[in-house]
């Protein structure tokens, strides 16, 4: 696997933002995946994610929003959160225009990156993967925050935990099967952070991202 770390502009008024490819020697695709609200590009978690995609010879290209670079506490509007995936969809598809293009996010960056292509339709996106879709605060239950989703034109990968937080089983099932593009995985006993007692979590949202890509292409 390579690593290629480097910085790209969102816009003038917002500036740059600090990014890494891991690239496996043999990619089938590659992927944006953006980071949740509460750590960035380098949390452990979405290091360790990045690292087991690798081995399954899918590239990404992790990036920090604008808040995280300038260490801010609250997480950019959604205005400048879309500008920030706008602006990695587009470096990954202008450097390596060979390979299959899928868009995904932790949380926060999973429901930014879903909000971006509700409003700006790219065909050249294959499908989006959420690891853990936001659906409400925690001990709120709603579905709002899914509204957008209808607008969708590509395909959705949703994994879940049985126990998260800000996802309501029951709540994200009836979502899911609302949406005709839309695949829902079940990871039993993990909560928004995907912890599960002893259970390795990581390579089954791998394994499941990898099957699912097989048929979104």
């Amino acid at each position: 696997m390579n690593k290629r770390s480097l910085t790209f502009m969102v816009s003038s008024p917002v500036g740059m933002v600090s990014a890494e490819y891991y690239l496996p020697e043999r990619s089938k695709c590659i992927m944006t995946l953006a980071h949740g609200a509460g750590a960035g590009m380098d949390h452990p978690f979405m290091v360790e994610l990045a690292s087991a995609l690798a081995e399954a010879s899918i590239a990404t290209l992790r990036f920090n929003f604008p808040f995280t670079e300038r260490k801010k506490g609250r997480p950019d509007t959604p205005a400048v959160a879309h500008e920030t995936i706008a602006a990695a969809i587009n470096h990954a598809q202008a450097s390596y225009p060979g390979l299959p293009l899928f868009v995904s996010g932790k949380s926060f960056g999973g429901r930014m990156s879903s909000q971006y292509l509700a409003e700006h339709p790219r065909p050249e996106v294959k499908g989006i993967v959420f690891y853990g879709f936001p659906l409400h605060p925690a001990g709120k239950p709603g579905i709002e925050r899914a509204e957008h989703l209808r607008s969708l034109k590509t395909k959705m990968l949703f994994l879940q935990g049985t126990k998260d937080e800000l996802a309501t089983w029951e709540l994200i099932e009836s979502v899911c099967s609302s949406l005709p593009k839309a695949t829902l995985v079940k990871i039993d006993g993990a909560n928004h952070m995907f912890k599960a007692g002893k259970k390795d979590v990581l390579s089954l949202l791998v394994s499941a991202t990898s099957d699912w890509m097989a048929n979104a292409k």
